[in-house]
């Protein structure tokens, strides 16, 4: 992958959006291919490659694979790790634009920011919506294709940055009209049953007989 500007741009895009859906996974991914070399990274990126990074993303991943996949709990976690995924993913932002210019740096640090935050609240919207059901398999199901598409998406990134970019701009949108579907359904039964709730309440008391 050559170091282009629009090239680390595409890569930052297509990263932050797996970030967005699994910080470790996406990390980890980086840092094993800089570690290996299989791929050529922007230098920046280099540091994901150290021992410490590796084993600590590969603890978290093994954690969050499990966690992601329980109904309700995952609604816990996915909430406390709005302060995990959008700082982590500007982090590697910063980082993989330290050839840039200052402020193409600072612009691709926020729209990686930006991209993560959008992938984060999406895919907590989506779970919002599944985590009601009664059975555990939408849960399962959404979660390890969470998974795949992040460790996937950041791989392909690395050798079509254009397209994957592209890729993960699609994905964020399908997933925002998903999520607002999805709630908008929740919410008309909720308001009919507190509607009715709510009249049932207001309504005055039948006199005893």
């Amino acid at each position: 992958m050559s170091f282009s500007p629009a090239n680390i741009t595409a890569l930052v895009i297509a990263a932050s959006f797996a970030a967005g859906l699994n910080i470790y996974a996406t990390v980890l991914t980086l840092g094993i291919l800089a570690r290996t070399q299989w791929v050529a990274l922007p230098p920046g990126l280099d540091s994901l490659g150290h021992t410490w990074v590796l084993v600590v993303c590969g603890i978290m991943f093994a954690i969050e694979f499990v966690a992601d996949k329980i109904p309700a709990f995952d609604m816990i976690w996915n909430a406390l790790h709005t302060v995990v995924r959008i700082p982590i993913a500007a982090l590697v932002a910063y980082h993989a634009s330290s050839q840039l210019s200052p402020q193409m740096q600072v612009l691709a640090t926020a729209i990686g920011a930006a991209v993560a935050l959008a992938a984060h609240g999406s895919k907590t919207a989506l779970r919002a919506a599944v985590t009601p059901s009664p059975e555990p398999v939408s849960n399962i199901a959404l979660s390890s294709t969470e998974d795949v598409a992040a460790v996937g998406l950041t791989w392909f990134a690395t050798h079509h940055p254009m397209a994957a970019a592209s890729i993960a701009v699609l994905l964020l949108v399908a997933a925002l009209l998903a999520a607002r579907a999805l709630l908008r359904a929740i919410q008309r039964p909720l308001r009919r049953l507190l509607g009715t709730d709510l009249e049932e309440a207001q309504s005055p008391a039948k006199p005893l007989p």
